[in-house]
């Protein structure tokens, strides 16, 4: 566990809030974070303005202890709210390690539905700010480059979520070669005029696969 010493700290500071409200402590994406804050999650009976006044008061510390600040639910929001955020959620799911308490998450699992759901979702998103963003080059290609290397993170993180869903359409071609250029990737004035027609189609093509997408 990375940065333990921190992670006890903060757990005595929420059972000096919490008390025994405190239901359990978790760490999660740990093996994505690298240097970067420790996320942690705290399940609480209830939580108060007042509890909020007390988290407040220690979040400058906990920051300086190399923490995020801790993301806290109460007992049932968690399952409830897969449905509303399958991939923040999910991602807890998959990779987190209980540092105290029982663990809220026994039984729990991501409604495919709802992963095709907000798949699509993403992918129409993702469709209208590429129209937009041509639109708004006003035709010029270096700022059409500009376009699809800003759109390179948000459609690898589509990528990425597909790849959760089963028997998903995981595209190739010119997907793959956009997101290619997540974070840091450049593309000439001319491969951007030449692909966007096909990333455009290809986006397009992904959003109606995706409405039709079945389980079986």
């Amino acid at each position: 566990m990375r940065n333990s010493d921190a992670i006890h700290e903060l757990e005595r500071d929420l059972r000096g809030i919490f008390a025994q409200r405190l239901r359990s402590l978790v760490v999660y994406g740990a093996a994505d974070a690298h240097d970067g804050p420790v996320a942690t999650l705290a399940v609480v009976d209830t939580v108060s303005v007042a509890d909020l006044r007390g988290c407040a008061e220690r979040t400058a510390a906990w920051h300086g202890r190399g923490l995020a600040t801790p993301l806290i639910l109460e007992a049932d929001e968690f399952g409830r709210s897969l449905d509303a955020f399958p991939f923040e959620f999910g991602a807890i799911l998959a990779d987190h390690e209980l540092v105290s308490g029982i663990s809220p998450f026994t039984g729990l699992s991501v409604d495919a539905g709802d992963l095709r759901r907000a798949c699509e979702v993403q992918a129409r998103s993702h469709l209208l700010h590429l129209r937009e963003g041509f639109m708004e080059t006003g035709g010029q290609n270096d700022r059409l480059a500009d376009l699809l290397v800003h759109s390179a993170s948000p459609l690898a993180a589509l990528l990425k979520n597909l790849r959760r869903l089963p028997s998903a359409p995981l595209p190739a071609g010119v997907l793959a070669r956009i997101a290619e250029l997540a974070p840091n990737g450049t593309i000439s004035s001319d491969e951007a005029r030449r692909l966007f027609p096909d990333y455009l189609g290809a986006i397009d093509a992904l959003g109606d696969a995706l409405d039709s997408w079945s389980e079986a």
